[in-house]
């Protein structure tokens, strides 16, 4: 049992970003049971996240609720933890991107069924952050996103691209279908490949079950989206020695990534565990400090605020087909998955993280480039 003590600091804590305990507020945190103090105590956000699952605390809104957190600067309470260092120590000692854990992430998450990612995403399936200007709905968003993709890169019929970690094929596809390009997809996921093939049949698209670093050929461009946050900072500098040999000396390359605004080794314990395991968002110095003596870096934009109304619309799609995917899936599932798409978005909001796309050329493009919005 959580003592008194224990139950008024946190909720004096969490009222400064006035967010009450057994409130009636969509944003309110109200408490089952007490194990989640106990959890939040032991391990901090896993704990949080693990009492959640286990059902010992809900809240209507945590989109606004994590929002809410992440504005009133409440982080720096999770990192007075002990075992937050313990975990930031292991970060340091041990490479969570290393080969033999290659394709756990595609395991673990990217085969979790088909199913889960047709009802919830566009379309398309194209699971990154959509670009919303100008579009009136997800399937436009993104739309916009993959057709800015390939204004940046300069695509023109007859290239040869190369996409690393290109999901169920959307860059791909679109890319074929556009711009005449054709393109090699790198996967560590079995059911990725498998939707994927199906879904290019008949167009210049070949998905290979294959890890990053064991690819040795030259592209017109390289491109990577939503794939360099589970590389894993070790691996940062190996990622870009990858995409400098397999790019032709005028190619170009497109990083489109989740950013963070400092440099760490560390993800959030509980989505590294439940969601993407031994991932780590890079910062843009990060970036920089691995591209640096290899390439140009042509461009950096950054639509972060766009990843909101990304995360929100998935949601949205994820509740509506729930009654049809609850057949294949648990209750526990439905609050974890509920918990990490809603305190992304959250995340989002508050531009505590961000999305960035970065262009790189070899050796600088003649003239300058010409940056696309």
């Amino acid at each position: 049992m959580a003592s008194e003590k224990t139950k008024k600091l946190f909720a004096d804590i969490v009222s400064v970003a006035d967010i009450k305990i057994n409130g009636n507020r969509p944003s309110d945190i109200k408490i089952h049971n007490d194990r989640f103090y106990q959890g939040l105590l032991r391990t901090g956000l896993l704990g949080a996240g693990e009492s959640y699952m286990a059902g010992d605390w809900d809240c209507e809104a945590i989109d606004e609720m994590i929002y809410k957190l992440l504005k009133a600067d409440l982080g720096h309470y999770a990192k007075e933890n002990p075992l937050h260092m313990v975990h930031l120590l292991g970060a340091k000692i041990i490479n969570y991107g290393r080969r033999s854990k290659a394709f756990q992430v595609g395991e673990h998450h990217y085969d979790t069924g088909n199913d889960l990612f047709k009802a919830m995403l566009d379309k398309r399936m194209v699971y990154s952050c959509g670009y919303w200007k100008n579009a009136k709905n997800l399937d436009e968003a993104q739309e916009n996103k993959l057709d800015l993709i390939c204004r940046k890169l300069g695509l023109q019929k007859g290239m040869r691209m190369l996409d690393i970690g290109g999901g169920w094929g959307g860059l791909a596809i679109f890319a074929a279908q556009r711009y005449g390009v054709s393109t090699v997809i790198l996967t560590v996921s079995k059911e990725q490949k498998k939707l994927t093939e199906e879904l290019a049949k008949g167009l210049p698209v070949e998905v290979r079950l294959q890890d990053y670093r064991d690819i040795n050929e030259k592209f017109d461009r390289v491109v990577s989206v939503g794939m360099f946050e589970h590389v894993g900072t070790k691996n940062y500098r190996t990622y870009m020695k990858v995409v400098r040999r397999c790019l032709n000396d005028d190619g170009l390359s497109l990083l489109h990534t989740i950013t963070g605004h400092e440099s760490v080794d560390v993800a959030n314990p509980w989505l590294s565990k439940y969601i993407f395991p031994n991932g780590c968002i890079p910062s843009i110095k990060q970036i920089s400090e691995a591209a640096e003596g290899l390439f140009v870096i042509e461009d950096v934009h950054n639509f972060g605020a766009d990843y909101d109304p990304t995360l929100m619309e998935w949601y949205k799609n994820f509740e509506a087909a729930w009654p049809e995917l609850k057949k294949n899936y648990s209750e526990t599932f439905y609050r974890m998955w509920r918990l990490y798409i809603l305190s992304c978005a959250g995340s989002f909001r508050a531009r505590t993280i961000s999305l960035t796309q970065t262009v790189l050329s070899p050796k600088g493009v003649p003239g300058g480039y010409v940056a696309i919005r």
